[in-house]
């Protein structure tokens, strides 16, 4: 099985970016935890723009 190149956090529906006093934090809505741009879970529903990018590519999900 291939590594998909775009499974990752920060191409998730849930990935979410906090700024709160001057920092910045990596949030995960649907896990309710922080987590980072670069990790993986088996979770991941990618973004529109992901999908369209994917599929103009023919990567499988």
């Amino acid at each position: 099985m291939a590594k998909n190149q775009y499974h990752f956090c920060a191409t998730c529906k849930h990935f979410k970016v906090l700024k709160t006093n001057g920092k910045t934090n990596y949030f995960c809505s649907r896990l309710g935890f922080e987590t980072k741009s670069n990790y993986q879970f088996d979770c991941w529903d990618p973004k529109d723009n992901v999908v369209k990018l994917m599929q103009q590519r023919r990567v499988e999900t």
